[in-house]
């Protein structure tokens, strides 16, 4: 993932904004993209500050709530597809992607092998 540009650049970059020169001189100047100088001149003027908004963070999960009667689900059928499992999510009122779902189950420490979900094993290294 990159990172957002100094806020020494950007408070730079709008100065020159400020003093009067295109967009795209100043763009070519500092080496920018001519969009970052209109969204940096944007959030100058929309916030007072150049400095970038936060980036990533921590995402609730969304079938937490859900974990019983989902595993619920898995052990009472364990060749029950992840299709299935998203309809009956649905039929719920939570409207999840199948993607969603996987990754609920391997962080449960399920793996879906030869069409049924099973405990993951752990090996041991001796």
């Amino acid at each position: 993932m990159t990172r957002p540009y100094s806020d020494d650049l950007r408070e730079r970059v709008v100065a020159a904004m400020q003093a009067g020169e295109s967009c795209r001189s100043v763009a070519a100047r500092f080496d920018v993209a001519p969009s970052s100088v209109v969204k940096w001149m944007q959030r100058a003027a929309r916030t007072g500050s150049v400095s970038p908004a936060k980036m990533g963070g921590y995402r609730r999960p969304i079938l937490e709530p859900h974990r019983v009667w989902l595993l619920e689900q898995v052990q009472a059928c364990p060749h029950v597809t992840l299709a299935v499992l998203q309809e009956k999510l649905a039929e719920r009122g939570i409207e999840v992607s199948h993607d969603t779902v996987w990754r609920f189950l391997r962080g449960c420490g399920f793996s879906s092998k030869k069409r049924h979900w099973l405990p993951m094993s752990v090996s041991l290294r001796t």
